[in-house]
């Protein structure tokens, strides 16, 4: 028994250990965290293949400076409801009224402005507040009668279409104020001088690269500080040029045409407020905590009721911005406006990563899924690819999005 106590360590186990290679160990390190951090910022990296490869297929067109502020000013709009979408779908809902909603928005912004030549400050405030009751009366049905909110917002799809059309009378408005057309045409130049490239658009760009740089740095410096696992410098210092590089084409392709739209101020700032309301407040933590588990949310003392109904005002809120936007942008109020509206809004949320279960979703992937269709439609668009075949590529994308989300579900669960 004594000689089974002082046995020594097999020649076989040291030579297993001696055999392996510290060097071998760190690249093994480096590589699982590039790896998983490459699935943490997967839709990022998809927005960039997306624009080389119609970088390559337009022969450069694409990424022409007029092409580039173009594709924010047109897709404006699907942001905004991007944003309040992929918030409704994070907490287990959906919201098949925003193209309605947009559209009847817009007549009754087109009759204040228009017919009735009210300031177009006044009109726009009205119009957002029309909305916000639109998302109110939808929320009540959903919050506290109990109707699932497809019901709920599908029978919405068609009452505000069809008022739409009443308050239109079947007929086009226009033409509005110069400055509500600024909402969806209007750029910020030359408040430095004249120059070319524009020297505040340049300004905004170097701070935008200071600020997510000084915000990163902080980020990882946190993580440090309380033991956490952080990725390798060189890896973190790639990511870092990756993006600066990426704000400073985009900053000086603004600056040599016509500088800052003023629809991309209006979502840099909504990106800023729901970042903060999402990642910061206790109701953007509950809309989190109804998605992953709504029963267990009750039981914790969360009042899942009214946070649906808010989130559905909001949801109306923002459906108005989009529809005020679009109307400025073709100054014209129309009984087609708002259209397939609802569609793109919830496929760049699923495209940038919103589970179909909820409780996963993130303001920023919203953004991105929104900006990977953007791009398609205009890529597509400078080939001469028909609507039919855009169509059918979108939902193509649409549905590979949501596959690669069960199936990485799926393994996380294996």
């Amino acid at each position: 028994m004594s000689n089974s106590t002082n046995t020594p360590p097999s020649t076989e186990s040291t030579a297993v250990g001696a055999s392996i290679n510290p060097t071998e160990n760190r690249f093994t390190s480096w590589l699982s965290h590039v790896l998983s951090d490459l699935g943490k910022n997967g839709i990022f990296l998809a927005l960039l293949a997306v624009i080389v490869l119609f970088a390559i297929l337009t022969e450069g067109i694409l990424l022409r400076p007029q092409n580039i502020s173009n594709l924010v000013v047109q897709n404006g709009y699907i942001l905004v409801l991007a944003i309040g979408m992929v918030m409704v779908i994070i907490a287990g809902h959906i919201d098949l009224s925003v193209g309605s909603v947009a559209a009847f928005v817009g007549a009754c912004s087109g009759v204040f402005a228009v017919n009735w030549g009210l300031p177009w400050w006044l009109a726009v405030v009205l119009s957002l507040a029309i909305g916000a009751l639109v998302g109110a009366w939808q929320g009540f049905w959903i919050a506290f009668v109990g109707i699932p909110a497809f019901i709920v917002t599908l029978a919405g799809m068609l009452i505000f279409r069809g008022l739409a059309l009443v308050v239109l009378g079947n007929a086009n408005i226009g033409s509005f104020p110069a400055e509500y057309r600024a909402l969806g045409n209007g750029f910020v130049v030359g408040l430095f001088g004249e120059s070319d490239p524009d020297l505040m658009t340049l300004g905004v760009g170097v701070l935008a690269i200071v600020l997510i740089v000084t915000q990163q740095l902080r980020t990882r410096r946190g993580r440090q500080k309380y033991g956490q696992d952080v990725e390798p410098m060189v890896w973190f210092a790639a990511k870092l040029v990756l993006i600066s590089a990426a704000i400073a084409f985009f900053a000086y392709s603004l600056a040599t045409y016509k500088g800052i739209p003023v629809t991309l101020i209006i979502l840099a700032v909504l990106v800023l407020v729901y970042g903060v309301v999402m990642n910061r407040t206790v109701f953007g933590r509950h809309i989190y905590a109804i998605g992953g588990n709504r029963h267990a949310a009750e039981l914790s003392g969360i009042k899942t009721r009214r946070v649906d109904f808010w989130l559905f005002v909001n949801m109306g809120f923002l459906a108005a911005l989009a529809g005020l936007i679009f109307t400025a942008r073709l100054n014209l109020a129309g009984p087609k406006a708002g259209d397939g509206f609802e569609l793109e809004a919830i496929s760049a949320a699923f495209i940038g990563g919103a589970a179909v279960q909820g409780g996963v979703g993130t303001i920023g992937g919203a953004i991105i899924g929104g900006l990977i269709i953007g791009v398609l439609n205009n890529g597509m668009s400078i080939m001469g690819i028909g609507i039919e075949w855009q169509q059918a590529v979108k939902g193509l994308v649409l549905l590979l999005a949501v596959a690669f989300d069960v199936y990485n579900k799926r393994r996380s669960a294996g």
